[in-house]
């Protein structure tokens, strides 16, 4: 199987057709970080990224693991810079005591500046955050409930200031900001000690 697929998706929470790119991480080396992608972290601590072989992968065989522990562990896709489109992510979360989340990001600048949404096992929710200048802040929590052990679909619609959180299939938010508002990378993202399973991770201009 392609790491990269071609797609073209249409949803009702787009305006319009966009062409996606999915990544599946299965034709890149196991063991270390997926090229491409900036492997690192939000604050202190020591994260770790890694391509691994995984039975319960959604698109066989291989996922992209995230296994350290550091405030916040966020890998990059280097070469995109959407305003305007979505990103998408099925994730499975593993264990963790501080934390069990799977989070997506976009426009983000660099690792201390960008948009977050996730989902956390642990709690049975999903937030949206900012983090600017490495300090995160919630914006907005709904509760739903989020099983460790399985894998989930989150995804953000964002179009200028207007941002859509979907969680397997269902609206968990809707939000409003302004603090990004230029292009900028998108990637996945945990939290502290969670082990985070990643696979199908899909986004598209608008």
């Amino acid at each position: 199987m392609k790491a990269f697929t071609t797609l073209t998706l249409s949803t009702s929470l787009l305006s319009a057709t966009a062409l996606a790119d999915t990544i599946s991480f299965d034709d890149v080396t196991l063991g270390a970080a997926p090229p491409g992608w900036i492997a690192t972290k939000t604050g202190k601590g020591a994260a770790k990224w890694t391509i691994e072989k995984d039975d319960t992968a959604p698109s066989k065989p291989n996922v992209l693991k995230q296994s350290g522990e550091a405030t916040y562990p966020v890998c990059l896709k280097s070469d995109t810079s959407l305003k305007n489109g979505f990103v998408e992510v099925k994730f499975k979360p593993i264990s963790g005591k501080e934390d069990q989340a799977g989070g997506i990001v976009w426009r983000a600048k660099d690792s201390d500046n960008y948009y977050i949404a996730r989902a956390n096992a642990l709690e049975d929710n999903v937030t949206i955050y900012h983090t600017v200048n490495g300090k995160r802040t919630e914006k907005m929590r709904t509760d739903m409930k989020v099983a460790s052990g399985q894998w989930h679909r989150l995804r953000v619609d964002f179009s200028d200031s207007h941002f859509t959180v979907i969680l397997d299939g269902k609206k968990a938010i809707e939000w409003d900001d302004k603090t990004f508002t230029e292009a900028g990378m998108v990637g996945v993202w945990t939290k502290a000690d969670s082990v985070t399973l990643f696979d199908d991770f899909s986004y598209g201009s608008k």
